[in-house]
C-alpha cells in the first residue's frame, strides 16, 4: 500500500477508502477546463491507434494490444485516485521544449506511415500534455501503468529483425538436435529444417520474440497486481518470463515438426499451426504461477526481511 493510501486509511479510522466514480470527477472538470487540449488529444489518438489496431492488432504479434489498453487504462484511473492530491501543474517551458522535440518526429511519422515511431511519438506527445496538466509527481507515482501502456504498440522492425533472427537460430538448431538424437530424419541450417520430406521456415511468430512481447505484458500486470509491495520478488519473478517463454516457444517449434513428419506440411500451416500458438501462450501464462507458486517461499523469506529492515 502506498504512503498516500496509507495515510487515507488511518484518517477514516483504519478502514480502507472507496473508490468510486465521483473520484474522477476532477479530471472531467480538467477536461472541460482545457477542451481545446482535449480535442487536439483526440485527434491524435484516434488516427494513430486505429492505425495501431488495423496493422499490429489484428496479427498474432500484436493481439494482445486490446488486453493491454483495457487494463492499463483501468490502472491508471486506479492509481490516479491515490496520487490525485499531488497533481500541480508543470513548468511550461519544458512541456513546450517536449512539444517541439517530439512534435515533428510524429508529424513525419504520421505522413510516411511509420506506425511504430508514429504510435511511440503520439504517446510522448500524450505524456508531455499529462505533465503540463500534472505535474511530475503524479506520473512518477503511476510509472508502472506508463511504461506498461508502451506494450500495445508494436515494436520497430529492426529490433524485431535483431532479436529474432538469433532466437530463431538457437530454437531451430536445439529443435534439430534433440530430433536427431532421437533418431528422426532431420537436418537443417539457420531456421530452414528440413524432416523427411518437407521444409519448414521457423518464422519469427514460432520463434519467440512475439509471444515473448505478449508474455511480457501479460507477466507484468500478473505480477504488479499480486505482488507490488515486494518489489524484490517481482523483480526476480520478471526474469523467470523470458526463459519460460523461450521453453515455451521451443516446444511448439518441436510440436509443429512433428505434426508435419506425421500429418504433412497441410495439416501443420492450417488449424494446427494457430492452435499450437494459442496453447503454447497458454501454458506460458501457467508456467509463470507455477514458478510463482514453486517460489513462494522466497517470496515470503523476502517480505519478512523487508518488515524487519
Amino acid at each position: 500500500m502506498s504512503e498516500l493510501a496509507r495515510d487515507r486509511t488511518e484518517q477514516r479510522g483504519g478502514r480502507p477508502e472507496r473508490y468510486g466514480l465521483a473520484d474522477l470527477k476532477p479530471l472531467g472538470e480538467a477536461l472541460r477546463r482545457h477542451w481545446l487540449l482535449a480535442i487536439g488529444a483526440a485527434a491524435l489518438v484516434i488516427p494513430t491507434l486505429y492505425g495501431v489496431a488495423s496493422q499490429s492488432w489484428i496479427t498474432e504479434q500484436g493481439a494482445h494490444g486490446p488486453i493491454v489498453l483495457a487494463t492499463a487504462l483501468w490502472l491508471f484511473a486506479r492509481r490516479w485516485t491515490e496520487v490525485r492530491a499531488l497533481a500541480r501543474p508543470g513548468d511550461t517551458r519544458i512541456a513546450l521544449a517536449g512539444f517541439l522535440i517530439v512534435a515533428p518526429i510524429y508529424v513525419v511519422a504520421r505522413i510516411i506511415n511509420v506506425i511504430e515511431v508514429e504510435g511511440f511519438m503520439m504517446y510522448a506527445l500524450l505524456l508531455v500534455a499529462a505533465y503540463w496538466l500534472i505535474g511530475w509527481r503524479p506520473m512518477r507515482a503511476m510509472w508502472f501503468p506508463i511504461i506498461y501502456m508502451l506494450f500495445i504498440f508494436p515494436p520497430p522492425d529492426t529490433v524485431v529483425a535483431m532479436v529474432t533472427q538469433p532466437l530463431k537460430i538457437a530454437i531451430s538448431q536445439a529443435a534439430i538436435n534433440l530430433l536427431y538424437a532421437l533418431g528422426y530424419p532431420i537436418a537443417g541450417s539457420g531456421v530452414m529444417i528440413i524432416i523427411g520430406q518437407y521444409q519448414l521456415l521457423i518464422a519469427a511468430a514460432c520463434a519467440g520474440l512475439n509471444s515473448l512481447i505478449s508474455l511480457s505484458a501479460i507477466g507484468l500486470f500478473y505480477i504488479y497486481i499480486r505482488h507490488n509491495a515486494n518489489w524484490r520478488y517481482a523483480m526476480l519473478l520478471m526474469l523467470a518470463i523470458v526463459p519460460v517463454a523461450v521453453m515455451a516457444n521451443f516446444v511448439r517449434v518441436l510440436a509443429l515438426i512433428m505434426i508435419t513428419h506425421y500429418l504433412g506440411d497441410e495439416a501443420a500451416q492450417g488449424f494446427l499451426h494457430t492452435f499450437s500458438g494459442i496453447t503454447m501462450f497458454l501454458f506460458s501464462v501457467l508456467g509463470i504461477f507455477a514458478v510463482d507458486a514453486a517460489a513462494s517461499p522466497l517470496r515470503r523469506r523476502l517480505a519478512r526481511r523487508g518488515r524487519s529492515a
